[in-house]
């Protein structure tokens, strides 16, 4: 193998191949919300349908992500990426026929394996396959694809459901999948594989099961009560998760590497990113299910009402990136969660006589604000902090640490809600939006530090005469 770079073709070949197959991932994460009434209405369940459709994704998807980079130093960064793609492309297929929603839920699980697969190996692709500043372009042409998807998603989420049906939400996956495995077939790129490298399967299976143990305890809770298969479930989790954590201790190659984590801003950071993201997907959640089912939205309009969020975030983004760097990050985690609480809460307006435009937007704008001071400082906090070896496990950290975040407070919504997501309810999440996100906020104050500028740094001696 040789240092020199990849042709031009090949280079554009692999970004286009990196995009298209991270954009269906992200797609599917941001249409899915707006179909879950339709989706409920049809197979039946109510609310512990729509979280199940939402959870079981995400729960696989957050605890197998750390995994992937492990396959692809062993297995080779094309061969799991298109493993990823077929995989994603048959499961896809199946929650589009879904019979029932136990056959729906158990094919979203699979498909959170899938796609745990396509981004990292998408990225491992554009790494290797761009240098230097052509790198950097690349990455944030990646970044601007996939972030698109976000204004994409909903509003083409809602024009399926509305014109056609939920099913196209997920059958639409296929053609994109179909071109990316193409031009996978004429991708030739080095592909450099660690002979050390191992798939820790135990610990895969302990948080997978952990997770899934606890989202089972909160989800079914509400129906069954503190009875004994659910007390056992949620046991089960606390311990097969601390088993997990231990085992990340112990073995030579952690999946999770605990070590990053005596990093006082990585720490802090992801535990702050738990909490501003497990409030940002609950608020997700409960906007595009309410104004469907309480406020009499079309999918369509309600896929659009979240959409100011992305906007501001497409302007406000690279500036705030830009203050962070200037002053630090802290100012910006702190009062970013902060402004995206208010916004949360400001929602508590909505009433039985709904007008988007004065109950609704204004706490959109709002939220988007925050969202846009927070999220730029907050994965430069992070990665800033592990050491520039570690960077790739950090990012994968951190990641995962968001996708996992999610679980946790949709699994509760039925607790959090009182079982019935009416205006009463819709009201007690949004204060616990709001909570989770303050909450954040507060920790960034608390455990976060501005990076040392080079004037602040102790100066270097003098050289002896």
């Amino acid at each position: 193998m040789t240092d020199a770079a990849p042709s031009s073709r090949t280079a554009t070949l692999a970004l286009w191949v990196a995009v298209l197959a991270s954009f269906v991932s992200f797609l599917d994460g941001t249409v899915v919300n707006v179909a879950l009434p339709a989706i409920s209405a049809d197979l039946g369940g109510g609310i512990s349908t729509q979280q199940w459709v939402v959870d079981a994704y995400m729960l696989t998807l957050g605890a197998l992500i750390l995994v992937a980079g492990s396959m692809s130093d062993l297995y080779g960064r094309v061969r799991v990426l298109a493993w990823g793609l077929v995989g994603f492309g048959i499961t896809s297929v199946a929650i589009g026929l879904a019979p029932t929603a136990e056959f729906m839920i158990a094919a979203r699980a699979l498909q959170g394996v899938a796609g745990a697969l396509l981004v990292p190996s998408s990225l491992a692709i554009i790494m290797a396959t761009h240098r230097g500043a052509a790198q950097a372009r690349a990455i944030g042409v990646w970044t601007a694809a996939t972030s698109s998807a976000m204004v994409v998603g909903p509003l083409v989420g809602g024009l399926l459901v509305d014109f056609a049906s939920w099913r196209w939400v997920f059958l639409i996956n296929v053609l994109p999948i179909a071109a990316v495995l193409v031009m996978l077939r004429g991708l030739r790129i080095d592909q450099p594989r660690r002979p050390d490298a191992r798939v820790d399967v135990v610990s895969a299976l302990l948080c997978t099961a952990g997770l899934g143990a606890i989202v089972y305890a909160l989800i079914e809770q509400p129906a069954y009560g503190w009875t004994l298969p659910i007390v056992l479930a949620a046991v089960v989790g606390v311990a097969s998760l601390a088993a997990f954590l231990e085992r990340q201790r112990r073995v030579p190659q952690p999946m999770l590497p605990l070590a990053l984590f005596r990093e006082r801003n990585f720490a802090w950071g992801n535990l702050a990113t738990f909490f501003i993201y497990g409030g940002l997907a609950l608020m997700s959640f409960v906007v595009s299910v309410y104004l469907q089912q309480g406020a009499g939205l079309s999918a369509t309009l309600a896929g659009l009402s979240l959409l100011p969020i992305t906007l501001v975030m497409i302007v406000l983004s690279s500036s705030a990136g830009g203050w962070a760097g200037r002053w630090g990050p802290r100012l910006f985690m702190t009062a970013g969660p902060l402004i995206m609480a208010s916004g949360a809460a400001s929602l508590l307006l909505v009433r039985d006589d709904f007008d988007y435009w004065t109950q609704v937007l204004p706490g959109v704008l709002l939220f988007g604000t925050g969202l846009a001071l927070t999220v730029s400082p907050l994965t430069s906090a992070v990665l800033g902090a592990a050491p520039p070896e570690r960077a790739g496990v950090a990012s994968a950290t951190n990641n995962a640490v968001s996708r996992i975040a999610g679980v946790v407070p949709i699994a509760a919504l039925a607790l959090i809600v009182g079982g019935q997501l009416d205006l009463a309810g819709f009201g007690r999440a949004v204060v616990a939006t709001a909570v989770l996100i303050a909450v954040g906020g507060l920790v960034s104050w608390a455990g976060i530090r501005n990076p040392a500028s080079p004037a602040d740094s102790p100066a270097a001696p003098a050289p002896a005469d």
